[in-house]
């Protein structure tokens, strides 16, 4: 499968996600070119503010593969991970974070920060972002206007 193909399986994730009224980000783990792992957005349902897609996807894959490390895996998720995913992501060792659309306000992947090139942590994953970015960011605009739309006073 191409990046693309990954980061719609992602965006499925997503929309799993803004159907429980999360916000909707997914992601994927893959390994081997299998999907591995699998998560959506889940902090305000689960009680558990570190259960982000990645730490979701990230949990699913390890518990399936047995093992905390996932060397020579990949994630692909439909938004730039935040600084608690990415710790989560550099603890897993996967090689390599593909994301769909930018965060300015809290990614840690280049937008904010770029935690991802800071040669004193001691594992790097490569990273590619913009893969279907305007599908990927869309779902966020859409879900963020259509909650402006419920709590707006008329």
């Amino acid at each position: 499968m191409t990046d693309e193909e990954y980061m719609r399986e992602a965006l499925v994730q997503a929309r799993l996600a803004a159907t429980c009224d999360e916000v909707p980000v997914g992601a994927i783990v893959v390994c081997d070119g299998e999907i591995v792992g699998r998560g959506f957005n889940q902090p305000i349902g689960r009680h558990d503010p570190t259960a982000h897609a990645e730490v979701m996807a990230l949990r699913d894959a390890a518990a399936r593969l047995g093992n905390y490390r996932l060397p020579g895996c990949e994630l692909f998720v439909t938004l730039e991970p935040c600084a608690m995913c990415s710790g989560a992501i550099m603890h897993a060792r996967i090689g390599r974070v593909v994301f769909g659309a930018r965060d300015p306000k809290t990614g840690v992947a280049g937008s904010v920060i770029d935690l991802y090139a800071e040669g004193r942590l001691n594992h790097h994953a490569r990273i590619e972002g913009g893969v279907l970015a305007e599908e990927c960011g869309g779902l966020l605009s859409g879900f963020f206007a259509a909650r402006r739309g419920r709590t707006s006073v008329a």
